[in-house]
């Protein structure tokens, strides 16, 4: 395994800018040998050299599947939805009053909870939203975590994991063990599959963006890269916010630290008066 490695890495650092780190070799190789069965390889070391020798575009995308995170899970790290929903969207709504538009993009979606919890909050707000169109985007690079985030059919874990009673009560119908989101929510998101390493300019722009515990997979080259590219499609105004260990510190050329709030980024080009600074209401 050791002496494919290094051109399986390669492979997927190009693909999907995920590196594979030195001492995973284990790990890579049990996501893998699913994938080995199912193009007839042997095993890993030979499906790699599949791979080198036909570039297989299924295969190719078999693998990066196999090797992608989607842990994910409803109001993941709560503190940022309080802010979203107490915060963030009234101000939002100030800077966008005359339009009536606000556009949300959830990059890295996976299997939908995080676009979906946005969503739940959206509608418990739908009194302050009369008369506003809010889109929400969502993306990821796994085709098939964007189809069960279409699907929206959840297992008693995954239900039980951040989302609160009363939203599953009110929000989810019960399918024989499974629990599956009403379907004015599940309408509400827009999926797409995107590769956050390609160029992605045509999709914007967003006032909004949550780009959460993906960035950490990447190396220094593709953050400053992928933070350039989320700024190209995004409002001068707008926020972006990323996972607990992930930083734009190091990368500030296009965006800054949000002067309150840990995780919250804002565009380096926003201007800020004291009248439109956000208040200290919100969990940090």
């Amino acid at each position: 395994m050791k002496a494919a490695y290094g051109g399986l890495s390669a492979f997927v650092k190009a693909a999907s800018g995920i590196v594979l780190e030195e001492g995973k070799e284990y790990l890579v190789e049990s996501r893998l040998a699913p994938v080995a069965r199912q193009f007839g390889a042997p095993d890993v070391p030979r499906l790699v050299e599949k791979l080198e020798a036909t570039r297989d575009p299924a295969l190719s995308r078999a693998i990066v599947e196999a090797l992608t995170t989607n842990e994910t899970y409803f109001f993941r790290d709560r503190a940022p939805f309080d802010l979203f929903i107490r915060n963030i969207l009234p101000e939002v709504m100030k800077a966008r009053a005359d339009e009536r538009v606000i556009r949300i993009w959830c990059a890295a979606c996976a299997t939908g909870q995080e676009p979906y919890s946005l969503a739940m909050l959206l509608d418990e707000a739908s009194r302050q939203l009369t008369g506003w169109r809010v889109e929400l985007l969502a993306t990821d690079i796994s085709t098939a975590a964007l189809e069960a985030a279409r699907a929206a059919s959840y297992n008693q874990f995954e239900v039980q994991r951040g989302l609160p009673v009363n939203m599953l009560l009110r929000y989810f119908t019960q399918e024989d063990r499974r629990w599956r989101l009403v379907q004015h929510l599940r309408q509400r998101v827009e999926f797409r599959e995107l590769n956050l390493v390609h160029d992605f300019r045509g999709i914007g722009p967003f006032d909004i963006v949550f780009c959460r515990n993906v960035l950490i997979y990447f190396d220094a080259d593709t953050r400053k890269q992928v933070l350039s590219r989320l700024a190209r499609v995004c409002r001068p105004d707008a926020y972006l916010w990323l996972g607990a260990a992930e930083s734009v510190i190091d990368h500030e050329s296009e965006w800054r630290p949000h002067d309150e709030f840990p995780l919250l980024n804002v565009r380096t080009s926003r201007i800020e008066a004291p009248a439109r600074r956000l208040s200290l209401v919100a969990s940090r």
